[in-house]
């Protein structure tokens, strides 16, 4: 591995930035990593789940040799039991970039979480502080009637929020309607405003297979990996905890809502392992969806072998000496 420095300011006055998307399962961690052996990058994960400390396998996170070869930063901030906002996740992202290109290195921006990218790039709203008490008496309404009822609660009141909000998903849910019951405006009125977008200049990059069954696949293989690899323990070692529960945004995550599930006995195993592939499925769907409309953003195929020089070519760095200067 060589040392690389960027030599010479960027023809325009911001510094540069790299972001790696793509689905689940479809090879972001690998490609960043050999990234960081050819380019003066630093990795910055863009991952809701990677933030919680002891949640490893399901998670998909980076294996210790992996982390030593390539730190990431944001990941293991959190204990499973907090929460981390999207506002949160734009505060700390900004600073890590800041500190990264102070030191002459690349931010490398890598991860899934799509909504965390969207923040980045366009800026967020000016939306009220949370409000714990709000939010503990829109969880018990849940409790009582059911998320698809709140779901359609926030149809009635904010249409646009609703279709863009899955039933499934409370953390924004809950937000959603918390926004409306502190202001009484809705979450798509206070989204009109934004702050300033981030102050970068960006090359886009998603990452996945041309094929959508070789993902299936993919996302199959790796499941059965972490049931190889001590999943179920790792879950088991966050049930008897005894703090955390289903409601959690932790716990919801893909993979850990089923299995906990069946160690609730809601499940026996084999449904459990349908549940917990048709759900990643599902998140990795709602990726692709995302990433179909995305402007300015470059594709790899998760199996071609010149991604790596892709990412350089495209990106416009230039050798010079076994140095590279960047040419955003």
């Amino acid at each position: 591995m060589h040392e690389h420095k960027i030599i010479g300011p960027a023809p325009n006055s911001l510094p540069p930035a790299l972001f790696l998307m793509g689905p689940t399962a479809s090879g972001k961690t690998g490609l960043a990593i050999e990234l960081c052996e050819n380019l003066p990058c630093e990795i910055i994960s863009v991952d809701s789940a990677l933030i919680y400390r002891d949640m490893d396998i399901g998670t998909a996170k980076p294996s210790a040799a992996e982390l030593i070869k390539a730190p990431h930063k944001l990941i293991n901030i959190l204990d499973p039991s907090q929460r981390y906002s999207v506002v949160e996740f734009r505060k700390d992202a900004l600073l890590a970039m800041q500190d990264i290109t102070a030191r002459g290195k690349i931010p490398l921006l890598v991860g899934g979480t799509m909504m965390y990218y969207k923040a980045l790039i366009d800026g967020l709203s000016p939306l009220p502080e949370s409000d714990q008490s709000v939010r503990k008496a829109i969880e018990a309404k849940a409790d009582e009637l059911g998320w698809d009822k709140l779901h359609q609660q926030l149809a009635q009141i904010d249409p646009t929020s609703a279709k863009r909000i899955h039933p499934n998903d409370p953390q924004r849910l809950i937000r959603a309607i918390e926004v409306y019951q502190l202001t009484d405006r809705s979450m798509t009125e206070w989204m009109s405003t934004k702050s300033e977008p981030i102050p970068y200049n960006i090359k886009q990059f998603c990452i996945a297979p041309n094929d959508r069954k070789e993902l299936h696949q993919r996302i199959t293989q790796r499941f059965q990996l972490m049931l190889d690899t001590g999943f179920q323990a790792e879950v088991e070692k966050l049930k008897n905890r005894g703090d955390l529960h289903l409601n959690l945004t932790s716990i919801r995550c893909v993979g850990y809502k089923q299995m906990w599930q069946y160690l609730d006995g809601d499940y026996d195993f084999n449904e459990m392992f349908e549940k917990s592939v048709a759900a990643t499925r599902q998140l990795a769907k709602r990726q692709l969806t995302w990433l179909r409309g995305w402007e300015n953003i470059h594709k790899l195929d998760t199996f071609s072998p010149d991604n790596l020089m892709e990412v350089i070519k495209l990106s416009e760095f230039q050798s010079q000496g076994g140095l590279y200067s960047y040419m955003f």
